[in-house]
């Protein structure tokens, strides 16, 4: 079952309109008729179970058929901090991070980014990430699509992750996992988390020691692991915890 999200004014009592880039994925790229079944979600995180009763080249109508679809949401709000890395592998941490349940992934300018983007730069590729989260967001079925903030400078990032109850930092230099376990241990429904995730040439002691100030700092294991590698890893735990709770 194909995934849409629409406003809220698109609601309808007993149908919902699909305007938009959608509408031309269903008529010509997905070749969908009438009477198919699709799931709708709101941006605002309400979830519906919807029958196709209308295609036109403006316009899709879709009646509702359930309006409490379960949603696919976490427990709990996971806000990923990720320093730029290099390439295309910032793309393949949203795409990942978003299929895995993250709330919001957070870009963090950090001393030893290899990437470094201007103002103009940054306002672009943070346009591009938030359509490959809304595109990861569909393919996954997620009930809303995580927000990608635009870049933080690293200051702002740790006093921004500092507002949630559970506060992390991976480390290559933390040795043994008791931190991490106590760490996980702390996590119940309803938890708001940050992860922060240094880049490819890790943090500066400095950067270490303000993170430290008012986040855990934990260890991922005794190999050490690519930035865009030790992101989907904590975000792999995280689901499992909260999950099982």
């Amino acid at each position: 079952m194909y995934q849409f999200f629409v406003t809220d004014p698109q609601i309808g009592r007993e149908f919902i309109t699909i305007t938009g880039t959608d509408v031309n994925h269903i008529k010509n790229v997905l070749r969908m008729r009438p009477g198919e079944k699709i799931r709708v979600s709101s941006r605002s995180g309400s979830d519906y179970f919807c029958k196709i009763t209308e295609i036109t080249d403006t316009f899709v109508q879709a009646d509702i058929l359930n309006e409490h679809a379960p949603s696919t949401e976490l427990p709990g709000k996971i806000y990923l901090f990720q320093g730029l890395p290099k390439g295309d592998r910032m793309e393949t941490v949203i795409e990942k991070a978003v299929e895995l349940g993250v709330y919001e992934i957070i870009p963090v300018a950090m001393r030893y980014c290899v990437v470094k983007l201007d103002d103009r730069k940054r306002a672009s590729k943070v346009a591009r990430w938030q359509k490959l989260a809304e595109a990861a967001a569909k393919q996954s079925k997620r009930s809303i699509i995580p927000k990608i903030h635009p870049v933080l400078d690293y200051r702002e990032a740790v006093a921004y992750a500092s507002g949630c109850d559970i506060r992390l930092v991976p480390y290559e230099n933390q040795d043994g996992m008791e931190a991490t376990r106590a760490a996980f241990s702390a996590i119940t429904p309803g938890s708001s988390i940050s992860v922060l995730i240094g880049p490819e040439g890790g943090f500066s002691e400095e950067e270490i020691a303000l993170a430290a100030e008012t986040m855990q700092v934990i260890s991922l294991g005794k190999r050490i692991l690519r930035t865009d590698t030790a992101g989907i890893a904590v975000m792999s735990m995280l689901m499992l915890e909260l999950e099982m709770r």
